[in-house]
């Protein structure tokens, strides 16, 4: 087979692509789910000033 089996897996990757594209209905509240996850789980973690700790800001005693 050769580069044809990379070829194959590409084009059936991509029309599976474009058909879930084509699926996902469109509006106003398209993105809302993946918003709400990049919230729960972000990738780059805040960053606090110095002195204050997680503690203080949870029980907002700082």
């Amino acid at each position: 087979m050769g580069g044809w089996n990379i070829i194959m897996i590409g084009f059936g990757a991509s029309i599976f692509i474009a058909l879930c594209y084509i699926s996902i209905p469109k509006g106003p509240n398209q993105t809302w789910a993946i918003t709400y996850l990049a919230q729960l789980h972000p990738l780059i973690t805040p960053k606090l000033p110095e002195g204050i700790h997680h503690e203080e800001l949870k029980f907002g005693t700082h």
